[in-house]
């Protein structure tokens, strides 16, 4: 079984105009994070304990070749290429389309933990998702002595040691591992490593939202308030002088407590 590390090819310097915002890119600026590099290196390690092979997976147009190569080449030993470019594309989409070019004999995917132009590190979790297998995000170490652990990263300075058992995804973080520098001579045979090229076929189901506004209850009719003077009417208006219903608080169970809130909205009159 060998192992996938999944890269983005990204702009690791974009220009921002401090006027209007806009972000400017240039391929001659684009490379791969240092997560990016910490995965390759983490499955490096891995794959040499276990013997087996590492590809190297990403979306990415026809330009990036040579840098896909160049990344390769330390170690990687073979290279699949989903022609499309990224930038634009939902996490969902992309996700789905690594998992699908992904073959069947992997049973580890390894990734970074962020990429440097969106930073969600949403699409491991995708990939997890569309092959059914559990997922470690946020490591910062990862470790294959007595089977497979790692130690995740939590709020508050918190650590959590995880063991992983089965077909699995990993994000790791770039503190992990500095990526080994490749020779001269795995550079020279990076330009023969078999490189497949897949279409970029992902799901296209999109979530349309119609409605951005706050919801809020439904207005309620209430007559003209009366009095002669302005301040009668405001008071009426405002309800200063009415006696409410005093807050309480009730412990109950979802259901009753669904049913509990519809019977208030029904007595403040919110429902018919």
């Amino acid at each position: 079984m060998t192992i996938a590390v999944c890269a983005k090819w990204v702009d690791l310097r974009p220009e921002i105009d401090p006027t209007t915002g806009r972000v400017t890119t240039d391929v001659r600026r684009r490379g791969f994070s240092d997560a990016d590099q910490a995965a390759l290196e983490t499955a490096l390690v891995l794959a040499a304990e276990r013997s087996t092979g590492v590809t190297l997976v990403s979306l990415a147009p026809a330009a990036a070749e040579p840098a896909l190569r160049e990344l390769a080449a330390s170690g990687a030993a073979s290279i699949i290429r989903i022609d499309g470019d990224g930038d634009g594309a939902e996490s969902s989409r992309v996700g789905t389309a690594l998992a699908a070019a992904i073959g069947g004999d992997v049973d580890l995917v390894i990734g970074g933990a962020y990429s440097l132009d969106r930073g969600t590190g949403s699409v491991p979790a995708y990939i997890a998702h569309e092959r059914g297998w559990s997922q470690a995000l946020g490591l910062i170490g990862v470790h294959s002595a007595g089977g497979l652990t790692a130690v995740r990263r939590l709020d508050g300075g918190r650590r959590e040691h995880v063991r992983i058992a089965g077909p699995a995804v990993l994000s790791v973080e770039g503190s992990v591992a500095h990526l080994r520098r490749a020779s001269m001579r795995q550079v020279l045979a990076s330009r023969d490593l078999p490189l497949t090229v897949v279409p970029f076929v992902g799901s296209t189901d999109r979530v349309i939202v119609e409605r951005t506004e706050p919801l809020r209850p439904r207005a309620r009719s209430l007559p003209a308030p009366h009095g002669a003077r302005a301040l009668q009417r405001i008071v009426e208006l405002t309800g200063a002088l009415v006696e409410r219903t005093p807050p309480r608080r009730v412990e109950a169970e979802p259901a009753a407590a669904a049913a509990e809130i519809v019977a208030q909205l029904g007595r403040w009159g919110y429902l018919d």
